[in-house]
């Protein structure tokens, strides 16, 4: 039994489209980064901390434990070293974008899975290049609401889209989820998709 340590909804609708059939328990842990913590290292010991926490609370089932695996993620964007999570506010939303506007900036989405005699940790990264965005265009956007529960203040697959001329890398990480990493990690589980 696959399980998603995730609220996610842009995860469980990537997790679905690649045809996995899956449960959703979220996990809750702290989400706060270490002093000076490396942003890969930051998003691969929050996956791994889900992923354990969820696999922990459901593994008390022996028999469910047996084919139990869980899978959790957690999603960045970093720009010259710092983390940009998500926005506490709009002004941080601002500060963001501001930020991002007219640069390169790289996505890091640390996966993890953990099963009974199994703890595996793997990092995606995506380069993301952004169009130079005037004040106007980030309060507009900002207005939307989009942002705001975003890592980095954006949406690729939403309304930022239109001042993203190219990335290098997994798209799909930018969104949430990097599919064929998740997928090559699952298959070596020997969990298949539907």
């Amino acid at each position: 039994m696959l399980v998603l340590a995730s609220a996610s909804p842009r995860r469980r609708e990537l997790l679905a489209q690649a045809g996995f059939s899956f449960q959703v328990h979220p996990a809750r842990i702290p989400e706060e980064p270490l002093v000076d913590e490396d942003p890969i290292a930051y998003v691969t010991r929050l996956a791994r901390e889900k992923a354990q926490a969820v696999f922990a609370h459901l593994s008390t089932v022996p028999v469910a434990s047996a084919s139990l695996v869980v899978l959790g993620a957690d999603t960045i964007v970093t720009l010259d070293g710092h983390i940009l999570g998500k926005p506490k506010d709009r002004p941080d939303a601002v500060r963001m974008l501001r930020l991002l506007s007219g640069r390169d900036h790289r996505v890091v989405t640390g996966v993890a899975l953990a099963a009974a005699g199994l703890d595996e940790t793997a990092a995606e990264i995506t380069t993301v290049s952004f169009l130079a965005l005037s004040d106007d265009e980030i309060e507009s956007y900002i207005a939307t609401g989009e942002p705001m529960d975003k890592a980095g203040a954006y949406a690729i697959q939403g309304r930022a889209a239109r001042w993203i001329p190219r990335i290098e890398g997994c798209y799909f990480n930018v969104v949430g989820l990097p599919l064929a990493r998740i997928s090559t990690m699952l298959a070596a589980r020997d969990v298949r998709n539907s």
